[in-house]
């Protein structure tokens, strides 16, 4: 659940702990999805609040108006655009950033979830293979 680590933090260290890799894996899904809708659900209020305050309150104001801009063009894209950046298993491209930009792209919640669910499970698969190996999954 820590963000920038996430799961690509957590699968190794189950690993290191002898867990098993289907429940490894399960509970590190689950772990990563946990605060994805309260994070959704909240960062556009607080990136709001945040561009009202007077010495940083410019540079979120400038995020948000950026990401409304932005909205509209992409609409077409976001849903594979969130998935693949939470599917590609580095810091800092996991579900807290990728919801982060659902909410400030204004995405449908459904369409949020099911998109950074997906990128989840698809990097917890990569994450997997590369910490448990091929070989041990059969």
């Amino acid at each position: 659940m820590l963000p920038i680590v996430e799961l690509r933090g957590a699968i190794p260290a189950g690993e290191a702990l002898g867990l098993p890799i289907w429940i490894n894996y399960i509970v590190c899904v689950l772990g990563n999805m946990l605060p994805v809708p309260v994070i959704f659900w909240f960062a556009k209020a607080v990136l709001v609040q945040l561009s009202k305050l007077k010495k940083i309150g410019p540079f979120f104001a400038k995020i948000i108006k950026r990401a409304d801009e932005k909205a509209l063009e992409i609409a077409a894209y976001e849903f594979w655009g969130i998935f693949i950046f939470v599917a590609i298993p580095l810091p800092g491209t996991g579900a807290w950033t990728g919801a982060l930009i659902a909410a400030a792209l204004r995405m449908r919640f459904k369409k949020a979830i099911l998109a950074i669910g997906l990128g989840v499970l698809t990097s917890g698969i990569i994450v997997s293979l590369l910490t448990f190996g091929v070989s041990s999954l059969f």
